[in-house]
């Protein structure tokens, strides 16, 4: 007969581990995790409640270690790095493109010196990118999907504008001053790094190494699985049709989403490298990864 003790230590054994993982409400976040969301990979000795929260509050609350793993800006985790190690799976790039600057007026590329722009967060990466191309703006800052209200309202001169209003500003009657994420490429023949997937480091490196291979395999499942994986996403969309989403996801889930790869990784590190110089980022941080 079995003893006692050897079922506790079977028990012990299987016992299931739960993170929380936090991710952005936007669609492509949301295709990223679509895997992990639905069960349609094994997940092992692990399981995950899932948190959906805008990005600068994720930010923030990443400032407090609140999530085991949490997507986060790379402007963030310059302030964060010793709370958080980055996945290897799971960031945002944009390849000659990313967060547009608008305004109701064409104001040229160098009308932006002191005014007033609305970001959606301090420690976005679009607010870093907006102070590298251009330091003597006054920032103000507003929840990311009231930024076009308020440059149409007047509170700001200029927005800095994140996900899908990337593709719809032009239905609001808004200018494109600048793509910065097209003046980063032309700045560091680079894309420009917007947001990753990080993991507390209190976890242990075998748990760490598992949420890495789990997460690559949802983005693998999401791409293999396109089409249901766009449905699920659509949920998060803001305002967003069918055709625009599947636009919008294929600009932010590519292969720099599933691995950084060493061109990836040096454009996170030449991002923080700058920041440091312009005096943006106080503290001079090494990028470090997962290893999966």
């Amino acid at each position: 007969m079995e003893s006692l003790s050897a079922r506790k230590s079977d028990s012990s054994r299987t016992k299931t581990q739960e993170l929380k993982l936090a991710h952005s409400t936007d669609s492509d976040d949301a295709f990223m995790i679509y895997g992990l969301a639905t069960k349609k990979i094994r997940k092992g000795s692990l399981s995950f409640s899932h948190v959906l929260e805008d990005i600068e509050s994720l930010n923030q609350k990443a400032a407090k270690g609140i999530y085991d793993i949490t997507a986060i800006s790379f402007h963030a985790y310059a302030f964060l790095a010793d709370r958080y190690i980055l996945l290897p799976s799971g960031a945002s790039f944009g390849d000659r493109y990313g967060p547009i600057v608008v305004a109701q007026k064409d104001l040229g590329r160098t009308g932006l010196r002191g005014r007033t722009v609305a970001i959606p967060g301090k420690l976005t990466t679009a607010a870093l990118a907006l102070q590298l191309f251009e330091p003597e703006t006054k920032t103000v800052t507003f929840p990311f999907d009231t930024i076009f209200d308020r440059v149409m309202d007047g509170s700001a001169d200029a927005g800095v504008i994140i996900h899908e209003g990337q593709l719809t500003y032009g239905r609001k009657g808004l200018r494109k001053i600048v793509d910065l994420g097209e003046w980063w490429y032309q700045e560091e023949k680079l894309p420009l790094p917007l947001g990753g997937n990080a993991i507390s480091r209190q976890i242990d490196a075998k748990t760490k190494s598992l949420v890495a291979r789990l997460l690559k395999e949802s983005i693998e499942y999401a791409l293999a699985h396109r089409e249901a994986a766009l449905e699920y996403a659509m949920q998060f969309t803001h305002g967003l049709d069918m055709p625009s989403a599947e636009r919008f996801v294929s600009m932010y889930v590519n292969d720099w989403t599933l691995d950084y790869g060493p061109r990836g990784r040096k454009a996170v590190q030449t991002l923080l490298d700058r920041g440091f110089e312009k005096g943006i980022i106080p503290n001079k941080v090494h990028a470090e990864f997962v290893d999966s």
